[in-house]
């Protein structure tokens, strides 16, 4: 899967109202139809929190067997730092596809968030849709300065929202300050840099992780191992096969 794909399928599938490229509940819908949960107002799957407390309980290793057996075998990440070594990550998937900053494209990007009353700011666009529940999946494409998702304000407002935390193919800021946080971050490194020459054009779209790909609504769960995104329709699967 090349970088940007999930561009090209937001490109050809978001709504024309939203504010940067997303897949409209309509398009959501139909690309998650094996989905057997509620849903949130956008479309995407929401699998119950009892449901994500089970899964909590699982090892990576075992999840990625499963799913690899059932047909899935691009649904793992690994090599992550991870900022609290034995604390699991567990929670729904709300995806943020980055891309290297183009002025035109960005100023329109700024233009529509202010015309709407929202933060135009870049990671803020991510944080301010948060639900509880929650993990932010982040596809900074690389871990080099610049490719940020935030420092201890924004991971203070991530785990105010969200009680979760965060996954990102990039880098992180301020680690001293966000390791007093009780929320759990794999990231790729940390940099003293701030966000800067990206800019958030997908929301809620396909993206990259690693050689993973994560759609909106999967169930994120990482251990020591790394992080395994599963697709809401195999929950029940992986919960079954895992049981003594």
């Amino acid at each position: 899967m090349t970088r940007g794909i999930a561009v090209l399928c937001a490109l050809m599938l978001g709504s024309a109202q939203a504010q940067m490229f997303e897949l409209s509940r309509e398009r959501m819908l139909a690309y998650t139809p094996e989905n057997p949960y509620p849903r949130f107002a956008d479309g995407r799957p929401k699998v119950p929190d009892e449901i994500l407390k089970a899964v909590e309980k699982l090892a990576v290793d075992r999840v990625v067997d499963v799913l690899r057996e059932a047909g899935y075998p691009h649904q793992f990440a690994g090599g992550f730092r991870v900022l609290h070594p034995g604390q699991k990550l567990v929670g729904r998937a709300f995806t943020a596809q980055y891309l290297p900053l183009r002025p035109d494209v960005e100023k329109i990007l700024v233009e529509e968030s202010e015309r709407r009353g929202e933060n135009p700011r870049t990671n803020n666009k991510v944080i301010d849709r948060l639900d509880r529940g929650d993990v932010a999946v982040i596809d900074l494409m690389s871990p080099i300065p610049g490719n940020n998702f935030g420092g201890d304000n924004l991971h203070a407002a991530l785990y105010g929202a969200t009680g979760t935390g965060a996954v990102v193919e990039g880098t992180i800021r301020d680690l001293e300050g966000i390791y007093e946080l009780p929320s759990q971050v794999y990231f790729r490194d940390a940099h003293p840099a701030a966000v800067g020459g990206v800019s958030v054009i997908g929301i809620n779209v396909p993206v990259r992780i690693g050689p993973a790909m994560v759609m909106p609504g999967d169930v994120v769960l990482g251990d020591r191992t790394g992080v395994v995104f599963i697709p809401p329709q195999m929950v029940r699967k992986v919960l079954e096969a895992s049981r003594p």
